[in-house]
């Protein structure tokens, strides 16, 4: 009968991998492919941002591939729980980087260094970067934020930069967005969440995440300069957009 707000809180943190893999459709792939444009797309000496990093999943799938000298990969989350146990993830992935658990070709590498920080993204200065990611994070900024902070990741990327979006969106279409929304449904249920717990996260996210259409978010990239904009992965109400500066 009283279902809270969602929040990333630590009972959160503890099912959050959990979760992710049972919930979102595609985000190993997503996940995985941010190292792939991270090999392609890095720049020596440059900035890598992860907004909204959760877990760091995205910082170190970044770090792993990036393979030029002097990075910096900043990850960034507002949850002082999610931020200590990024911590003790991205330590213990270094230390199996240097038993050489890693991939041998990966061995002689150029080390990236990363920086955990517990803030707002709204507040986090963008600047010098050839990357920043920001994966399923902006549908929980309050609308009248986005577009200050798309500009202001736009400005802050070199020339040749990348953004990756990915997100939860709606659908103008209103069959359209119902049936996504039902085959999302369909998708949890193969991955045994019962009706109940599908019917109690709708409803602790309803007020919380606030998607927008492929077409909004195309608009606000192109408004803050961005004009190479795709969608590079989509499954159900899930997509990934790639920018380049």
């Amino acid at each position: 009968d009283d279902i809270a707000g969602f929040r990333f809180d630590a009972n959160v943190v503890k099912v959050f991998p959990d979760m992710i893999k049972r919930s979102i459709p595609g985000y190993q792939t997503i996940i995985a492919m941010t190292g792939t444009l991270a090999e392609r797309y890095v720049l020596p000496n440059s900035r890598c941002y992860d907004l909204g990093c959760s877990l760091g999943a995205s910082t170190v799938a970044m770090r792993s591939a990036i393979n030029v000298d002097g990075c910096t990969i900043i990850a960034v989350d507002n949850s002082p729980e999610m931020v200590a146990r990024c911590e003790a993830i991205l330590a213990a992935d270094s230390i199996a980087a240097d038993d050489g658990e890693t991939s041998p070709s990966k061995a002689d590498s150029p080390k990236t260094s990363v920086k955990v920080l517990c803030g707002d993204v709204i507040d986090t200065e963008i600047s010098q970067a050839s990357m920043v990611v920001m994966n399923f994070t902006l549908q929980f900024i309050e609308p009248e934020h986005r577009e200050a902070l798309i500009k202001r990741i736009y400005d802050g990327l070199k020339p040749g930069g990348i953004f990756i979006l990915s997100e939860k969106i709606a659908f103008a279409d209103q069959h359209l967005n119902d049936l996504m929304i039902d085959l999302h449904h369909a998708f949890k249920r193969a991955n045994d969440y019962s009706e109940l717990e599908i019917s109690r996260k709708r409803t602790a996210l309803e007020n919380v995440l606030l998607p927008e259409t492929l077409e909004g978010h195309r608009h606000r990239l192109r408004s803050a300069g961005f004009s190479n904009i795709d969608v590079w992965f989509q499954c159900f109400n899930f997509a990934s957009l790639l920018a380049i500066k």
